[in-house]
């Protein structure tokens, strides 16, 4: 586990390798699971302001689950998370032309129609942030559909924390992500002498 400012971070992100590789899973965590994507509380308020600009890129049966169901939901725990197409996939995914599940919200991203490239908990994946009151914990969260993209990590050599090098500066900033580098080629320094 390693101890980092406000989080507390699994050594499964400093030790797993992980590259998504779209081709084989075609997008499966859009899908699979028993909500759609977890949203933060702020990110409430951006997905209301750039809900037109994403509309245009949404399937029918996307934009008919927001109608009905609302831009996001609410769960028993008081969570949030987006809708879902007759629990399914996320009401934002669309299929590109090789039947691969991408994001509405991240191609208006590419587009230029809005600033937020999407959720964080989808930039992220496959960590899974759990927020307690004084910090929060970060972990990695195994699942089968993703076994083709540990086995591209591996033949590439990318570890998590370095293929979410992105999101993890977008969530907590480059000092943070820095520091994190810095301690586990520390640790990896102190453990080959």
């Amino acid at each position: 586990m390693i101890v980092l400012q406000n989080t507390v971070i699994s050594d499964d992100i400093r030790d797993n390798f992980f590259v998504c590789n779209l081709e084989k899973c075609k997008g499966a965590c859009c899908v699979e699971g028993d909500l759609g994507a977890p949203l933060e509380e702020d990110e409430l308020a951006i997905l209301e302001q750039s809900y037109e600009h994403i509309k245009p890129y949404m399937t029918g049966a996307g934009k008919l689950a927001v109608e009905e169901q609302g831009l996001y939901i609410q769960d028993f725990e008081g969570d949030y998370s987006t809708p879902t197409i007759e629990n399914r996939e996320c009401a934002y995914a669309i299929y590109d032309n090789q039947g691969i599940l991408k994001c509405a919200i991240e191609q208006a991203y590419y587009d230029g129609k809005i600033s937020w490239k999407k959720p964080i908990s989808c930039h992220l994946y496959p960590i899974r942030i759990t927020k307690y009151d004084d910090f929060e914990a970060l972990n990695y969260d195994r699942w089968s559909i993703c076994a083709a993209a540990c086995n591209f990590g591996a033949d590439l050599g990318v570890k998590v924390y370095q293929f979410l090098k992105e999101p993890l500066i977008r969530k907590y900033g480059e000092a943070w992500y820095g520091e994190l580098t810095e301690l586990i080629e520390k640790e990896a320094q102190a453990a080959t002498t």
